[in-house]
């Protein structure tokens, strides 16, 4: 199939499976939509299972693989939904909340990676090392999945604003530790022999694609920003920030700086400084209006798209069993990533008690992770770390995602810092 057959038949199935679920089940939209691709999927290998004579499966498995999920994510849909994501976040709001942001998207991260990936190793036999790149893969949570469930629960807007800036930068922190923990688990023959340098690289790397990412979106949206401030034509501009999102992502994978963390900070200031500063009032509501737009398409394709993913998971007693329990492995992380910080804060400022379970069960794990453990190197337990990526992502978004916003209500509308 062609890109545009395979495009043109993404956006028919997100559509019809979104109908579905608006009439039927009535869902969450992603959620939705995710619940009836898993179950169209669920369906064929059934129908395989009966009358493997058709073939249907391995025709329809032939397509999904032709499809590279990590790269259309990674490397095209990941830009716009992150830009989307912090455009809508305001700087001011974010700055109140810096403290836990930056904390959970740093050492969160790293604790929970170590806890996964020691975990996981245990369970496994699993090297340590490859272990935690498994880890760095599933920390990252989902901003759009996260935001889109949290809001039907009204909550205030400062922890709305410390999850959303979390997710956010986790998903860049998160992305930019895989890659060093990929190149440390998988190292080229040239560099196998030799630890200390092969260490000092990845520090390397990591500042290169953490700090060059944040440089090049704040300077990419400044410039953008700039060019709008002598514009009054809403399409245009527009059209300006679309050229953000893409060119400056493609910018960045192109210098080996972090991509999502520059569309992160590139839509920050668009959306807070750009939006004050360089928009007419209309300009405002037309690229507020189309960025929602492009968010909830994307993420209907997306979660159609992990739902298809099934056919290119290989579920092996051991494996199931493996993700089962990854589960569990995965939830203590993240309260780990977010009890530790918390605690730490406290002497500086007073907690509500239901921000530890709140922002615990709304770390919701999305695409991404599945699109890292899709984009591995081969190896032996690359089929296992896929398995047990997708059980905790599928898990993550129906269980977590349908029952976190009741909880939300249940503990009350309150749970934010004073």
């Amino acid at each position: 199939m062609t890109f545009l057959q395979i495009a043109s038949l993404l956006i028919v199935l997100a559509g019809l499976f979104g109908a579905i679920n608006y009439l039927f089940l009535k869902l969450p939209s992603a959620i939705g939509i995710l619940v009836v691709s898993l179950a169209a999927s669920l369906a064929i290998l059934v129908l395989d299972l009966v009358a493997p004579g058709l073939g249907v499966a391995d025709q329809v498995r032939t397509q999904v693989t032709s499809i590279d999920f990590s790269d259309a994510l990674l490397e095209g849909m990941l830009g716009l939904l992150l830009f989307a994501g912090a455009l809508h976040v305001k700087i001011s709001d974010l700055r109140q909340q810096w403290r836990l942001v930056f904390l959970m998207a740093t050492m969160g991260v790293a604790l929970s990676t170590v806890v996964v990936g020691v975990g996981f190793s245990w369970i496994t036999g699993m090297p340590l090392l490859i272990a935690l790149v498994f880890g760095a893969l599933i920390t990252p949570t989902d901003p759009v999945a996260v935001l889109g469930v949290l809001r039907e629960a009204n909550l205030q807007k400062s922890l709305e604003t410390k999850i959303a800036g979390e997710s956010l930068f986790n998903d860049g922190v998160g992305y930019v530790v895989f890659l060093v923990l990929v190149g440390l688990a998988f190292p080229s023959d040239s560099h196998a022999a030799h630890g200390e340098s092969a260490a000092m690289g990845a520090i390397m790397l990591f500042l290169q694609e953490a700090v060059g990412g944040a440089v090049l979106g704040v300077v990419l949206g400044w410039l953008t920003f700039r060019i709008m401030r002598q514009i009054d034509d809403y399409s245009l501009e527009v059209l300006l920030t679309l050229g953000l999102a893409f060119g400056g992502y493609e910018l960045a994978v192109a210098l080996h700086f972090s991509a999502p963390i520059m569309a992160v900070c590139a839509g920050l200031l668009i959306g807070d400084v750009g939006a004050k500063h360089g928009m007419s009032e209309e300009t405002r509501k037309y690229v507020d209006a189309f960025w929602k737009l492009i968010d909830e398409i994307l993420n209907a394709v997306l979660f159609l798209m992990i739902g298809f993913e099934v056919f290119a998971v290989a579920f092996t007693m051991d494996a199931v069993m493996a993700g089962t329990l990854a589960i569990a492995l995965a939830l203590v992380a993240r309260l780990t990533a977010v009890a530790v910080p918390v605690t730490l804060l406290k002497p500086f400022r007073s907690f509500s008690k239901g921000v530890i379970p709140i922002m615990t069960w709304g770390g919701l794990k999305g695409g991404i992770s599945v699109a890292l453990a899709l984009s591995l190197p081969d190896n032996e337990w690359k089929p296992l770390i896929l398995t047990a990526t997708y059980i905790v992502v599928i898990f993550s978004i129906i269980i977590q995602g349908l029952t976190v916003a009741p909880m939300a209500k249940r503990i009350g509308r309150e749970p934010e810092l004073m």
